[in-house]
């Protein structure tokens, strides 16, 4: 199919090879100096490269990601939806409470209401009954005798 069946030999370039420049050394800028209390110092590590140089600053502990918070043991939904039952129970006991108030209330005026008729009736028929037996202790007014002039009356 292919006009050349010979294995391919990879062609060969030339190579440059780069060595990286150096930069000269930064002359690092003075740190403020903040008054500090005196704590335990921190150990200092040396590190020697290939080339000779030696490196030499504190250690630096990784960083310590956040703790996960964490997860409840039930649900947000599930607490939701438990919370919002027992409001709702809530609301209808207090509704039902409601009622029996106004229905003992409602009631409570009408026996008022039935007492004051008790009371006042018995007061009517004793004024109407103990008259019946005498006629003194009272002012009577004969009203045939007495003329009407200006709204007054005169006998």
């Amino acid at each position: 199919m292919y006009p050349e069946q010979a294995p391919h030999v990879p062609a060969q370039r030339a190579v440059e090879v780069h060595q990286p420049t150096p930069y000269p050394p930064a002359v690092p800028a003075p740190a403020p100096v903040v008054p500090m209390q005196p704590g335990t110092v921190p150990a200092v590590a040396s590190i020697v490269l290939p080339d000779g140089r030696v490196v030499t600053g504190y250690a630096i502990n990784p960083a310590q990601p956040e703790p996960v918070a964490a997860k409840p043991a039930v649900s947000r939904t599930a607490v939701n939806v438990a919370l919002g039952g027992a409001g709702f129970l809530a609301v209808c006991g207090g509704l039902i409470l409601l009622t029996s108030f106004i229905a003992a209330l409602t009631t409570f005026i009408t026996q008022l209401i039935t007492l004051a008729a008790v009371i006042f009736g018995g007061w009517i028929a004793v004024q109407i009954l103990g008259t019946r037996g005498h006629q003194g202790g009272g002012t009577t007014v004969n009203i045939r005798k007495a003329v009407i002039k200006r709204n007054h009356f005169r006998g």
